[in-house]
C-alpha cells in the first residue's frame, strides 16, 4: 500500500463539542488497539482500555452522536460495568423500573417480574436515554491519556499478519489513510464492516413480523414501569423513559406497510388508545424487524467482535446493549494483560469461550419472551398465558417467575478460571458480589472502586500470608492483595490501607466464611478460591492458568511474609 502524500493538519470539533482528531496520511507507529465504532459499546471499551494504559484509537464513520433514542434498558450488571468505566448513575439520566408486567385481554396481568430494590449496588433495571449515555462516555473517553477518538473515518480494509493488523481508512472527504494496530475490535454494529472483512456471517433467525417503534415526549399520565400487552391482535410493549418520554412498540398486522404505519395520523390514532392527545410530540418513529443472530466466532486471529457486530438480540428481554457491555468488561482486561506481558496470548481465546454461550442464552431468553409477547393466535395465547397465570398460584413457582431466575446468570461453564467444586458462596467463573465497604480512614464506597482494575487476592476476615516469591511474582503479574473484614473488625486486625470493612454484610457470612480467600479477575469474575492458609497455592494456580511468566511451578521454600499492599486503582 502506498500512502497518500497529503497530510491532515489541525483538529476540529464535532457538534457535541468533542475534539475530532485528524489521522495521519502516512503510516503511523503501531498502536495497541483500534476500535471501529464509537457507539456506547465501542466508547465503553475505549475507556476501559484507556484506564488500563493501553494505547487506543477509536474511530467512527459518523461525525456526531445519533440523537434519536435506540437502546432503552440497562440492568444492574450493565450499570456495574459502566461504574467500572467511571460512569455513575448521576452522569446520565435514568429511571429505576419497579416491575415488568405482562398483560393479556383474557387474563389481565398474568405474569410479573419484580425489579424493585438493588443488586450489587445498583437498581435491578433502569430505562435511559441513549444519547445522554453516549455523551457521558465520550466525555470520559477524551480524558484518557492513551486514547484518541477520530470521527468521520471509515474502515475499508484490513490485513492481518503474525504481529498485527494493517488497516485502510477513508475520511469524510474521500482521503485515504493507513494505520497499524496490534489488535482490531469491531464495535461497528449490526452492519459491521469488520465482521464482513473477516468473513464472519450471522447465524440465527429473524422474526417474521415488523414493529413500529414510537418514542413520544411529555406524555400525560405516564406509567412508571414496563408493560407488555400480549394481545394476539396487536402485541405492544410499552415503557417509560427519562425526560418525559414513553416508548411503544406496535407489531404490524398483515397488509400494514412501513409507510402506512409511520403516517402521523396513523401514529396519533394508535397512541389515542393510551390517552395521548393529538398534540403529543413524536420524537422518533421507525419500523424494524427484530433479529436473533450470533456469529460463529467472536475472535478471528487479531480481530475481535463486540456488541451488535457479534450478536443481535431481540428487545423483549432488554439485553441488547447489556450483552455488548459484558463483552467489553470481559475483553478489555485480557487484552491489557497480554499487551503488558502479564498473560499469554492464548487467554484471548477465552473471550469467545466465555461470552458466546452467554450471548446465545440471552438470545434464547429474548426469543422465549417474544413468544409470550406475540402469540400467534388466541388459542396459543389462552394456553400459554393461562398456564403462567395458574403457575403463579403456587408460592414456589410464583417466586421463581417474579425474581428474574429465568434470566441466564453471567456464570461460565468453561473459560479462564480454575475448575473446582463449589466450597463457599462464591462460584468460580461467576461474578463476585459488590457491596458497600469502609476504609480505615472512614471512606465508604462500593467494593469495585476499592478493587480497581487489578488482579486481586482477597482475604475475608483475616490477613493473608503469601510466600515471599509468590508475592513478588503476583505483584509483577498485575496483582494486589486486599482484606475484607467484618464491620467494626478492622481496627483489631490491621492498620493497612488495604483493609476494608464489610459494612452491609455483602460478603462475610452471607457469601463466604471467615478465613476464606479468592483470586478475582479485573472484570470481577472469581478466578480461584479456597482457605486463606492456602493462598499461595491459589495464586500459583491462577498465574498458571493466565500463562504468566515464571508461575513458580516449583514452589519456593522461602519464609512466609505478610502481604497487604494498597488497593487503590492500579494501571
Amino acid at each position: 500500500m502506498q500512502p497518500d502524500a497529503r497530510q491532515a493538519t489541525g483538529s476540529a470539533m464535532d457538534k457535541a463539542g468533542f475534539q475530532v482528531l485528524p489521522i495521519s496520511r502516512h503510516p503511523e507507529a503501531a498502536i495497541d488497539v483500534l476500535i471501529v465504532g464509537c457507539g456506547p459499546v465501542g466508547a465503553t471499551l475505549g475507556v476501559l482500555l484507556g484506564d488500563l494504559g493501553v494505547s487506543v484509537r477509536v474511530i467512527d464513520s459518523a461525525q456526531t452522536i445519533h440523537e434519536a433514542p435506540r437502546a432503552i434498558a440497562l440492568d444492574n450488571e450493565a450499570l456495574r460495568i459502566l461504574q467500572q468505566a467511571g460512569i455513575g448513575e448521576t452522569d446520565f439520566e435514568c429511571i429505576a423500573i419497579p416491575q415488568v408486567r405482562m398483560r393479556s385481554p383474557m387474563f389481565g396481568v398474568f405474569a410479573r417480574i419484580d425489579t424493585t430494590g438493588t443488586l450489587d449496588g445498583h437498581p435491578k433495571l433502569v430505562t435511559f436515554y441513549q444519547p445522554d449515555l453516549e455523551r457521558a462516555l465520550r466525555r470520559r473517553l477524551v480524558l484518557q491519556k492513551t486514547v484518541q477518538m477520530t470521527l468521520g473515518l471509515s474502515l475499508t480494509d484490513l490485513q492481518q499478519d503474525s504481529d498485527g493488523v494493517n488497516v485502510s481508512l477513508l475520511d469524510a472527504n474521500g482521503l485515504p489513510s493507513w494505520l497499524r494496530a496490534r489488535y482490531v475490535i469491531g464495535a461497528d454494529g449490526a452492519g459491521s464492516m469488520v465482521r464482513k472483512l473477516i468473513g464472519q456471517d450471522f447465524h440465527g433467525r429473524s422474526f417474521g413480523e415488523d414493529w413500529l417503534i414510537i418514542d413520544a415526549l411529555d406524555v400525560p399520565h405516564p406509567i412508571d414501569h414496563v408493560e407488555f400487552v400480549c394481545d394476539p391482535k396487536r402485541p405492544t410493549p410499552h415503557m417509560v423513559a427519562p425526560g418525559g418520554r414513553e416508548r411503544w412498540e406496535f407489531m404490524l398486522r398483515p397488509g400494514e406497510s412501513a409507510d402506512m404505519m409511520t403516517d402521523d395520523a396513523r401514529i396519533h390514532a394508535l397512541l389515542a388508545e393510551w390517552g395521548c392527545p393529538p398534540e403529543v410530540k413524536i420524537e422518533r418513529k421507525a419500523v424494524y424487524r427484530f433479529h436473533a443472530r450470533v456469529v460463529e466466532r467472536f475472535r478471528m486471529g487479531r480481530v475481535f467482535l463486540v456488541g451488535d457486530a457479534a450478536h443481535i438480540t431481540p428487545p423483549f428481554a432488554g439485553q441488547g446493549l447489556v450483552a455488548g457491555l459484558r463483552d467489553c468488561a470481559n475483553l478489555a482486561w485480557k487484552l491489557a494483560w497480554v499487551l503488558r506481558g502479564h498473560a499469554d496470548e492464548a487467554v484471548l481465546d477465552s473471550y469467545d469461550t466465555e461470552r458466546r454461550p452467554h450471548a446465545r442464552a440471552m438470545i434464547a431468553l429474548a426469543r422465549l419472551m417474544g413468544r409470550l409477547v406475540m402469540p400467534m393466535n388466541a388459542m396459543t395465547a389462552f394456553f400459554s398465558h393461562g398456564s403462567i397465570r395458574i403457575a403463579r398460584l403456587f408460592p414456589v413457582l410464583r417466586r421463581q417467575l417474579e425474581d428474574q431466575s429465568a434470566k441466564p446468570k453471567n456464570v461460565f461453564a468453561k473459560g479462564l478460571f480454575v475448575r473446582g467444586a463449589k466450597r463457599s458462596g462464591l462460584l468460580r467463573g461467576g461474578l463476585l458480589p459488590q457491596g458497600w465497604i469502609r476504609a480505615v480512614d472512614g471512606r465508604i464506597e462500593l467494593s469495585d472502586e476499592a478493587l480497581g482494575n487489578a488482579l486481586t487476592l482477597i482475604g475475608f476476615g483475616t490477613d493473608i500470608v503469601l510466600e515471599a516469591e509468590v508475592s513478588a511474582v503476583f505483584a509483577a503479574a498485575g496483582g494486589q492483595v486486599v482484606q475484607i473484614c467484618h464491620r467494626g473488625q478492622a481496627l483489631h486486625l490491621s492498620a493497612h490501607d488495604a483493609v476494608w470493612e464489610d459494612i452491609d454484610g455483602s460478603f462475610l457470612s452471607k457469601v463466604v466464611p471467615v478465613g476464606w480467600a479468592a483470586v478475582v479477575r479485573p472484570d470481577r469474575i472469581v478466578l480461584n478460591d479456597g482457605p486463606v492458609d492456602e493462598a499461595s497455592r491459589l495464586v500459583r494456580e491462577s498465574l498458571r492458568i493466565l500463562g504468566s511468566p515464571d508461575p513458580l511451578a516449583a514452589p519456593s521454600r522461602a519464609a512466609s511474609t505478610p502481604n497487604c499492599r494498597p488497593s487503590r486503582k492500579s494501571a
